[in-house]
């Protein structure tokens, strides 16, 4: 069986003194698809995306992995800017808003992690917390490296839906997570399912019910499959279904 193509997004760094604008992406998603037998091909954002270009993504990826990064603008959901807002990328959120679009008409499967779950809440109609400490406060602290923690350490845990996708991947009801984010799901999108919160009930999973494969997390488990079997079957039930065996 050939491998199958997973197209990622990735961020966008501004232009320096010393160099022009950029797209980034961490290495951890790259090496999580490469590690479960995927192809992995980065899909840069457009300055000016267009049905043509999304369709002709879509054509040549078998899944879609939305990655973590900057916030999404609150205009996508109807919402005034907080004060705590962080950096918004334009392209990106013009690009990747109508691709998530037109990947679940198409029926794409679909992992969506951090900024991804975000995203394709923000696609479907739903809303986010814009600065979740402040709009939200909890004794979780839920952007672990301001306290010292690396990438890929656990710090909190969540609760998983027994009947649900995710808790058949992961094997179990409870998991420790790590937490890299001050943005979360508020208003759930239509369609959508919460499948797992942290302690505090903030939203750590989404699921379609009418998809082939759409589930969405908010903790990074790119950052973690190296050492946690949990993580690491996440990217292999996501690429499972792009063979149709899952």
């Amino acid at each position: 069986m050939s491998r199958k193509v997973v197209g990622i997004t990735c961020g966008v760094a501004e232009a320096t003194g010393t160099s022009g604008l950029r797209h980034v992406l961490n290495d951890a998603y790259v090496r999580a698809i490469e590690e479960a037998g995927g192809i992995p091909v980065v899909l840069p954002s457009l300055s000016s995306p267009s049905p043509e270009a999304w369709m002709g993504y879509l054509d040549a990826i078998d899944g879609l992995l939305l990655t973590g990064g900057a916030d999404i603008d609150p205009a996508h959901y109807g919402q005034a800017r907080h004060a705590k807002l962080g950096e918004v990328q334009p392209m990106r959120d013009a690009t990747e808003i109508p691709l998530v679009q037109q990947a679940l008409e198409r029926d794409l499967p679909i992992l969506g992690i951090c900024r991804g779950i975000q995203v394709l809440n923000v696609a479907l109609g739903g809303t986010l917390y814009q600065d979740l400490p402040s709009e939200s406060p909890s004794e979780i602290h839920h952007r672990q490296t301001d306290l010292g923690y690396k990438r890929s350490d656990f710090s909190h845990s969540i609760i998983i839906e027994p009947d649900s996708r995710l808790a058949s991947i992961v094997g179990c009801r409870e998991m420790k997570v790590n937490s890299l984010h001050h943005q979360a799901v508020r208003d759930v999108a239509p369609g959508l399912r919460v499948v797992a919160r942290a302690p505090d009930g903030v939203i750590e999973g989404l699921e379609s019910d009418r998809h082939r494969f759409v589930l969405a997390v908010q903790f990074h488990p790119e950052e973690t499959a190296v050492h946690d079997h949990h993580s690491k079957r996440l990217f292999e039930a996501f690429l499972a279904a792009l063979c149709g065996c899952g």
